[in-house]
C-alpha cells in the first residue's frame, strides 16, 4: 500500500477521542508479524507500542502520535471521513492533527529494512482529551521494562508558511490559576458597610493583565500572565458581590514555575483576603539543538526540502511533553498545522509525501 492510499484508509476511521473505531486492527495488519505489540488499554483508553528490533544495538528511536481526533462540527463542504482527493488536497477530519504524520511514520517505519538498533510507533487514542490514560501510561510501562526510547520523534503538524519551515524542540508548561477575592456583601446604596471585590481588583488588573513573568530566552517566548474569566454578583444592580473569582493561565517557560506565580500574587493581592489554587497541565522542556536527533531531523529535511527548517517552542501541549518529562531527547514534525481542529481541516498529498520521505531518510541515516 502507497502512502496516500494509508493515509486515506486511517482518516476513514471515526475515531472521535477516546474511540479508536478499530484503527489498530488496521494497523495490526498493516506492519504483519515482523512486529512486536504491547497491548495497554486502560478504562475507555486505547494505547499500542509496536516495536521491531533489527540489531542489538541500544539506539532506540520512537516515532509517535495519536489516532484520535477532535469532533468534526458543522459546515464541511465535504464528508469529513470519506478523505477524498480532489485538486491535489485531502479535506478530513485529522488530516493535519494527526493521522498525516502516523500515515508517513506508519510507512517510513513499515518499509524500514535496516536500522541499528531498534525502531518503535506509540499510539494512543486519547491525546486531544484528557490523556490521563494514554501515552503516559505508556511511558511508564517502558520505564518499568526498562525500555524507554533513546530518542523520539511526535509527528504532531509543525510547518508553518510551508512544509518544512519549522520543528519543534520544546514546548511550553501550562499553568491553570483559580483565584478567590473575598468581600463583604452589602447594598449598593450604602457602600461604606460593605466590602467591594469588585472595587479591590480593578486597580490591580492593569497590573497584572498581560504581564510578563519572565523574559523568555532564545527558545522561549516570555511567559504572560493571561486572564481568563472574572465574575462576581449575582447579576442585580442594588447588590454588591460577596467574593470574586478570576481564573488565569500561565503558557510558562523553564524561568517561570507555580511558586514564582504564587509569590507574584502574593505582592501584587497582599493586602486582600484571597485564597488561590494552581494547576499544571504541562511543564515545560526543551531538546538541545546538539543532540542527535535534532541534527538528524534538520539534516533530513535539508536533503529532502532543500530547506534550513527554524527550532520552534511555540504552540500549545502536545504529548512530546510526556517524552520530555523521562528526559528522552524529543522533536516533532509534521505537515503544516494552518487547519487544525478547523471546519474543513486540510492537507496536501504533496505534504504527506514528503513527510514520508523525510522520516524514511531518518531511519536510513541514522
Amino acid at each position: 500500500m502507497k502512502i496516500i492510499p494509508l493515509f486515506q484508509k486511517l482518516l476513514q476511521y471515526k475515531s472521535i477521542t477516546p474511540d479508536d473505531a478499530g484503527i489498530y486492527d488496521f494497523i495490526d495488519e498493516y506492519l504483519g508479524d515482523t512486529w512486536q505489540c504491547i497491548k495497554l488499554d486502560i478504562e475507555d483508553v486505547t494505547n499500542r507500542f509496536y516495536y521491531k528490533k533489527f540489531t542489538e544495538s541500544e539506539e532506540h528511536l520512537c516515532f509517535a502520535g495519536h489516532v484520535d481526533v477532535v469532533p468534526t462540527g458543522e459546515g464541511w463542504s465535504v464528508d469529513p471521513f470519506a478523505a477524498e482527493v480532489i485538486d491535489g488536497v485531502i479535506t478530513a477530519r485529522g488530516a493535519q492533527d494527526m493521522k498525516s504524520g502516523v500515515a508517513s511514520f506508519l510507512y517510513a517505519c513499515k518499509n524500514a529494512t535496516n536500522f541499528n538498533g531498534t525502531l518503535s510507533i506509540l499510539l494512543t487514542s486519547d491525546e486531544e482529551g484528557e490523556g490521563t490514560y494514554g501515552t503516559i501510561k505508556v511511558l511508564e510501562y517502558l520505564k518499568e521494562k526498562n525500555f524507554l526510547p533513546s530518542s523520539a520523534i511526535v509527528a504532531e503538524p509543525t510547518c508553518e508558511e510551508v512544509f518544512g519551515d519549522a520543528i519543534k524542540v520544546g514546548r511550553r508548561g501550562s499553568i491553570n490559576g483559580y483565584l478567590e477575592v473575598k468581600g463583604k456583601q452589602g447594598h449598593a446604596a450604602y457602600p461604606e458597610k460593605a466590602i467591594n471585590p469588585v472595587h479591590l481588583v480593578s486597580p490591580i488588573l492593569p497590573q497584572v493583565a498581560g504581564y510578563n513573568l519572565d523574559n523568555g530566552d532564545e527558545f522561549f517566548s516570555p511567559s504572560k500572565f493571561i486572564i481568563t474569566d472574572i465574575r462576581s454578583g449575582m447579576e442585580v444592580t442594588n447588590v454588591t458581590p460577596n467574593k470574586l473569582n478570576m481564573m488565569f493561565n500561565v503558557r510558562n517557560s523553564t524561568k517561570t514555575n507555580q511558586e514564582s506565580i504564587t509569590k507574584f500574587i502574593a505582592e501584587k493581592f497582599q493586602d486582600l483576603d484571597y485564597t488561590l489554587r494552581l494547576t499544571q497541565g504541562s511543564y515545560p522542556f526543551v531538546t538541545n539543538e546538539d543532540t542527535k536527533v535534532v541534527k538528524v531531523m534538520q539534516n533530513s529535511i535539508q536533503s529532502i526540502c532543500n530547506m534550513n527548517t527554524k527550532l520552534s517552542t511555540a504552540g500549545g501541549t502536545s504529548d512530546a511533553r510526556l517524552f520530555g518529562q523521562f528526559k528522552i531527547p524529543t522533536v516533532e514534525f509534521g505537515v503544516k498545522n494552518d487547519t487544525i481542529h478547523a471546519i474543513n481541516e486540510r492537507t496536501t498529498v504533496k505534504e504527506v509525501e514528503k513527510l514520508a520521505e523525510v522520516f524514511e531518510n531518518i531511519i536510513k541515516t541514522w
